[in-house]
């Protein structure tokens, strides 16, 4: 039997980043008029761009959680690998059973018929819970991985929430019109780069 590992195609880190592949979009309060105005080339745009990257590795929650992400599925893989461990070797020597069993039969090495067919029997059953652990080896294999992606869907979504919540209060007063992730920037320009401030609020914020 293969040795029974828990694979997860997806990267942890990849997967958060898709979460935050969106535009944060905000208007000035107090405007009626919904018709855009014109901007003047050499005037700095009212947009800002923050690095999900930076994010991820300098904003103590993703990095805690993370890690405690990972120390999970550590743990997880070590539990199954040790049951599949012992499995293994339970499952080879069934196989050594079998064959001794059928040397016997061919060299009628059996006392009596009741001997040969209790040591049959026996095998049998044997065989039955060996694939019963079998079953159950795979069934916790299946929910250790659907745990793991559940655990990090949550961690996904509680990050994505904290970052747009604070930028709601970082742009209460309508400074930028946009605030953009640069992975939907095609060239970046200087000066337009808020990802240090974002995660000096994110953390202080955390840290209270």
């Amino acid at each position: 039997m293969n040795k029974i590992q828990i694979i997860i195609s997806s990267v942890f880190a990849t997967c958060i980043v898709a979460l935050f592949v969106l535009v944060f979009v905000f208007q000035f309060g107090g405007k009626k008029n919904n018709t855009p105005e014109l901007v003047q080339v050499d005037e700095v745009l009212p947009i800002a761009v923050v690095n999900t990257d930076s994010i991820l590795q300098h904003y103590t929650l993703a990095v805690e959680s993370t890690e405690q992400l990972m120390t999970s599925y550590e743990n997880s893989t070590v539990k199954l690998d040790n049951q599949a461990r012992a499995f293994q070797k339970e499952y080879e020597t069934f196989q050594r059973d079998v064959l001794d069993f059928q040397r016997k039969l061919e060299a009628n090495a059996f006392l009596s018929r009741e001997r040969a067919e209790s040591e049959q029997k026996r095998l049998q059953n044997k065989e039955q819970q060996l694939l019963k652990k079998q079953q159950d080896l795979e069934a916790l294999r299946q929910k250790l991985s659907n745990d793991f992606m559940e655990q990090q869907n949550v961690l996904n979504k509680q990050l994505a929430d904290s970052v747009q919540q604070f930028l709601r209060e970082y742009n209460a007063d309508g400074h930028y019109h946009l605030i953009v992730n640069d992975a939907v920037v095609m060239n970046k320009v200087a000066g337009y780069d808020i990802t240090n401030e974002v995660i000096e609020g994110l953390n202080a914020r955390y840290g209270k």
